[in-house]
């Protein structure tokens, strides 16, 4: 798509405040595919006052027919599903198979869930003798990521759209195109003027203004553990509301009763996806000692044939930063058995599938979020090395637990410090809450505990 050299605010497409810009950059070649506007203060201050304005209307549209402009968003997404694909592989660098079936399909997914919530939650009920009503929280700030640019947005925008609230959204200067591409087509669907509003610019400016800004009720960010440590400040000091979807190093257990071949080919898989781009990659492959050594030649062989397979990372910073962590694995004693430094194309941000072995739990690509197609193979001893290895970091985002029975692998999920389990390759589901303990995060994201985050709760007693 082409770019917009304006800011969507109040139901159209607004020059911007001052003539700077942003680059955006294809990863894969890097060349410059179009240039959108860095936003100020001025210009969030200007969103922010749409959203509030438009507020009160929307907050008292009947759900039904909140529920019937989100699916009229969700139809445009469908409709518009192979430019999506097309918009994301050219900012993000990821595969065209892969923008296809998850960039633009699960945000299609996701769309008609709230669709569907909007129209069935009890946004009233009795409770003895009080009447409860959820309201929406007001003006929401969304200040999301690069890694699933569009899935990201509306995994926030969705519940804040059926919870009645308005939005601010600041997308990633990385992938600022997918969002204007998701304004057009809050457009297309007929959402009323102010609803939804989109600044672009880079985080230190537009988000750090939108996170302030006195007249947003509620802050919404997904990125890293120290940017949400200081969004969460921010809000604290003004007693607003936040929900943070931050950083993880997700242990993959694979129990001695197992499926060993198939456990290590999903768990490859799973951190390959997206370039190991993804905050919730099983990155910790933990092994029982007698299957160790099988295991690792079983993620040799399934890493290298990812070598033409995946995409590059989104941009020569990212890039640097996983080959630092390479480098430093093999510092500390790790032993690299695929993959590796070397860059596998003369152009383009890409890192080689990479595997490491003999990695202990104090190494530093054992406790650190690396972002990369990095797999880390951990051997333990018996059933509680493995849980104390598993639950050994500062994060609990998800991770995945494989055993011969089902119940065994339940019974060892429950003892994760973890958000979302995944029981021998559980299948995705838009409807479970996602989320983390620890520092991986504050709330949660998807389905009716996604939809709480946008509601507050009035009773009234009789």
């Amino acid at each position: 798509m082409k770019a917009h050299d304006g800011m969507y605010i109040g139901g159209e497409w607004r020059p911007a405040l001052t003539g700077e810009t942003i680059a955006v950059v294809n990863p894969a070649d890097e060349s410059v595919i179009g240039h959108v506007p860095a936003g100020t203060a001025e210009d969030v201050d200007a969103a922010v006052r749409a959203a509030r304005a438009a507020f009160p209307a929307w907050a008292a549209t009947p759900p039904a027919d909140r529920a019937a402009r989100i699916a009229a968003l969700r139809d445009v997404l469908v409709a518009r599903k192979d430019e999506v694909a097309e918009t994301v592989t050219a900012e993000l660098g990821a595969p065209l198979q892969f923008s296809q079936t998850v960039h633009a399909g699960v945000p299609i997914l996701v769309s008609g869930s709230y669709a569907e919530l909007a129209a069935s939650h009890p946004f009233e009920e009795k409770v003895g003798n009080s009447t409860v009503y959820s309201e929406p929280v007001g003006v929401v700030g969304a200040i999301t990521p690069w890694n699933y640019p569009l899935h990201q947005i509306v995994a926030k925008v969705g519940p804040a759209l059926a919870a009645g609230c308005t939005v601010v959204l600041k997308p990633a200067e990385d992938t600022p195109l997918t969002a204007q591409l998701f304004a057009e087509a809050v457009d297309e669907a007929g959402i009323p003027a102010g609803v939804f509003n989109l600044v672009t610019g880079i985080g230190a400016v537009a988000g750090q203004a939108l996170a302030e800004h006195a007249d947003v009720d509620l802050v919404s960010f997904t990125g890293s553990t120290a940017v949400g440590r200081q969004i969460g400040a921010t809000a604290g000091a003004a007693i607003k509301r936040v929900a943070l979807e931050l950083g993880g190093k997700s242990a993959n257990v694979i129990l001695p009763s197992a499926d060993l071949a198939k456990a290590v080919k999903v768990g490859v898989a799973n951190v390959m996806g997206n370039s190991g781009q993804t905050c919730s990659a099983w990155t910790r492959m933990l092994v029982h000692t007698d299957q160790y050594d099988e295991a690792v030649e079983l993620a040799a062989d399934a890493a290298a044939k990812y070598g033409d397979r995946i995409g590059p990372l989104v941009n020569a910073k990212q890039q640097a930063r996983v080959r630092g962590y390479i480098e430093k694995g093999v510092e500390q004693g790790a032993r690299l058995v695929v993959g590796g430094t070397e860059t596998p194309h003369e152009k383009g941000y890409f890192v080689a599938p990479t595997v490491f072995a003999d990695v202990t739990p104090e190494m530093a690509i054992a406790q650190e979020e690396i972002f990369g197609p990095v797999v880390s193979l951990i051997r333990y001893e018996d059933e509680e090395d493995a849980l104390r290895i598993a639950n050994g970091t500062v994060y609990g985002l998800a991770g995945a637990v494989w055993a011969g029975d089902e119940a065994e692998a339940v019974a060892f999920a429950r003892r994760m410090d973890t958000g979302q389990v995944d029981i021998n390759g559980g299948r995705f589901n838009p409807l479970a809450p996602f989320g983390g303990y620890k520092q991986s995060g504050v709330g949660r994201e998807l389905g009716a505990h996604g939809l709480s985050e946008y509601l507050q709760t009035k009773s009234l007693q009789f």
